[in-house]
């Protein structure tokens, strides 16, 4: 598997947004008075896409679901899915009491995404796997992408924001000073916190 390559300068997403949350769940189908929003992903890409509902961040695609199966109160909501070198898909889902939205997650590549040539090789090995990875104020995916073996975030070389934030642990960030080909690991584990101590990047649209 190839490192995910990032330019953070490079890469502009369009952000801002109220909240939302997910619960563990049997669905909407036991469910009388909140609706349902299914995820349906064929690709890679859009299967490893961020997800922001209602300007919360909640985790990846793939694995809302089961036990962080998303339940919602009936209305209209805002679905952000953001991946790294893909244009933001957007769009506005209308729930009903007790019914489940299936959701088709499609990505555009952006012809706007520019990537350094040389760069540095930063490992992230972080507790929860899911949290989300944010470069100088951009996402840049989840933890679990950049973690493990021929897993790991390529950064142009210089100075970076690191932070890694969860909806319900207390953010975690760093400040890199990279040099081309550098080799980096960030290690850590994220402490429980309040959902209203969730930096403005996790809650955004």
């Amino acid at each position: 598997m190839r490192p995910t390559t990032l330019a953070s300068a490079l890469l502009v997403f369009a952000i801002g947004g109220l909240a939302l949350l997910t619960a563990p769940t049997t669905g909407a189908q036991n469910n009388k008075i909140m609706g349902q929003i299914d995820f349906d992903a064929a690709t890679k890409p859009a299967k490893n896409a961020g997800v922001w509902i209602d300007g919360q961040y909640l985790g990846y695609v793939s694995e809302l679901k089961g036990d962080k199966t998303v339940l919602l109160l009936p209305g209209d909501h805002e679905v952000i899915a953001r991946q790294t070198g893909y244009r933001d898909f957007k769009q506005t889902v209308t729930l009903e009491p007790g019914k489940t939205a299936i959701l088709r997650i499609e990505l555009n590549k952006d012809p706007k995404a520019q990537y350094s040539a040389v760069n540095a090789e930063v490992k992230i090995h972080v507790e929860p796997d899911r949290a989300a990875v944010f470069v100088d104020g951009n996402f840049a995916g989840y933890v679990h992408q950049f973690g493990g073996v021929g897993r790991s975030m390529l950064v142009s070389p210089g100075k970076h924001n690191i932070k890694i934030a969860l909806p319900g642990f207390q953010d975690f960030t760093t400040e890199l000073s990279l040099l081309p080909r550098q080799k980096y690991t960030i290690e850590t584990k994220l402490v429980p916190g309040s959902i209203a101590q969730a930096d403005p990047a996790v809650k955004r649209n």
